[in-house]
């Protein structure tokens, strides 16, 4: 047997040497090959500390550990120790984990016909690299709800305005997807409905010349100051995506190099979404 310690608190763990690391290189390097750990004064014990993991997450993993399955969350909240789970066999390279984990959320995506939201996708890229399988997970998700859905919700509108490197991960989703070019529209051939609907602005905006340039911008943002109060409450969208009310995430603070989004705020956006899920 082996003891581990877990987080600020310490909290211990006495786990079957032999099944820890034959699950775990990182763990066989420890008590096998480096010899890295110390012995518990109590026990006689190998042990080792983990004083930066949190005790929910490592417990997720003793059940992973002893059954080789990752139960399905029963609601959106439960995703968050998912997600530091996963952080966990990535930052360890357990393929295994990695791999349970990543079919876990894939899953819980599916059955309950939703989307990453944004919280969510800004915690696993300010917690990992380019290179990480749940980045690509989330990213296609991503991408694939705002291509079927009419219009960008204006949360991620911000997000993708201030953060490049998410919107040049979805362009890059979507092309690996190789569409059929005849599935594309084709702005060299006709006027596309954009187009179309931007035409109908500058036609406005001759109608209403007086002889000054105008801002084709100043004559939407008239005509939304025409229009503001008018407009009926926004609906729960069939799709699983969340209206702005519903998901109103903070897009305060950038997140230097490696990472994109500041995490800063992400409890009180955890009780915002708590409460979210439970009005639907």
């Amino acid at each position: 047997m082996v003891d581990i310690y877990v987080g600020s608190d310490n909290t211990h763990w006495v786990l079957h040497e032999k099944l820890l690391c034959s699950r775990s290189k990182f763990f066989s390097k420890i008590f096998w090959d480096n010899q890295k750990f110390t012995r518990s004064q109590h026990s006689g014990n190998k042990s080792f500390g983990l004083p930066g993991e949190d005790d929910e997450p490592f417990r997720m993993f003793v059940g992973w550990l002893y059954s080789g399955h990752v139960r399905v969350p029963e609601e959106e909240n439960d995703l968050g120790n998912l997600f530091d789970l996963y952080l966990m066999g990535e930052k360890w390279a357990i393929a295994d984990l990695v791999r349970d984990v990543l079919d876990t959320v894939r899953k819980w995506y599916r059955t309950s016909n939703s989307y990453p939201g944004l919280r969510r996708v800004q915690y696993v890229y300010a917690n990992t690299d380019a290179e990480s399988p749940m980045r690509q997970l989330l990213v296609n998700c991503v991408a694939r709800m705002l291509l079927l859905n009419d219009g960008i919700p204006s949360h991620w509108d911000k997000a993708l305005r201030k953060n490049g490197q998410l919107a040049v991960d979805i362009i890059q989703a979507i092309q690996n997807w190789k569409i059929d070019d005849n599935s594309v529209p084709d702005a060299r051939q006709e006027m596309l409905k954009p187009e179309q609907d931007k035409m109908m602005i500058v036609e406005k905006a001759e109608e209403q010349q007086t002889g000054v340039p105008v801002s084709l911008g100043d004559i939407v943002g008239q005509q939304h100051e025409r229009t503001a109060g008018s407009q009926p409450e926004q609906q729960h969208l069939a799709n699983g995506i969340m209206d702005d009310e519903e998901e109103q995430e903070s897009e305060d603070g950038q997140v230097e190099e490696g990472a994109l989004y500041d995490t800063s705020t992400l409890e009180e956006e955890e009780e915002q979404e708590q409460d979210e899920e439970q009005e639907q």
